[in-house]
């Protein structure tokens, strides 16, 4: 199992889960877990880390500053047939509709360039290696951008997504405790 994480999980887990921490088992776990490549964080998730709640995640993450604990995603291109889907099924109701021509073309470039896109595109060259995406997010949509969140469209392209702790499940060597 490869674990592709979202900014959202990263927050989450410097934010509700590591002040808990107190002997460092679960921040060694994550860590090691990255520096052997099973939960990857990509190039892009780490630049939005950077400008997420004041960059928290990066300062009590600060092992994932190190460009080999970051997977690079410059070659990491759309195929046509999610061109399609991102036009047609991936498009939140009518913003296709109530955009311009031009504004919709920005905004599925700016939609192409970001974390959100870069994952899914992760996860779909690497299906085959049992590849799960963890974010926090909603299938709802509540944000009024132009594209469907990510659970929405993993549940389109059939690929496993899941949260923070249904991930800490599939790992029996972490246990939490509330004293």
């Amino acid at each position: 199992m490869i674990v592709v994480i979202d900014t959202s999980s990263l927050l989450s887990l410097v934010r509700y889960y590591l002040p808990f921490d107190n002997n460092n088992v679960l921040f060694d776990f994550i860590k090691l877990k990255i520096e052997n490549e099973e939960i990857i964080v990509l190039d892009k998730v780490f630049q939005e880390s950077l400008y997420t709640a004041k960059g928290i995640v990066i300062e009590k993450l600060d092992y994932l500053k190190l460009k080999k604990n970051q997977v690079n995603t410059t070659d990491l291109l759309p195929f046509p047939k999610f061109f399609n889907q991102l036009e047609h099924n991936f498009i939140n109701g009518s913003a296709k509709n109530r955009l311009s021509t031009v504004e919709f073309e920005n905004r599925k470039d700016a939609f192409l360039e970001s974390a959100d896109a870069k994952l899914l595109l992760y996860a779909l060259k690497n299906k085959s290696d049992n590849v799960i995406i963890v974010s926090e997010e909603t299938e709802s949509n509540n944000d009024n951008k132009a594209f469907k969140k990510i659970p929405a469209i993993c549940k389109f392209l059939n690929l496993d997504i899941l949260t923070l702790p249904e991930l800490f499940e599939k790992y029996p060597e972490i246990s939490f405790e509330f004293r």
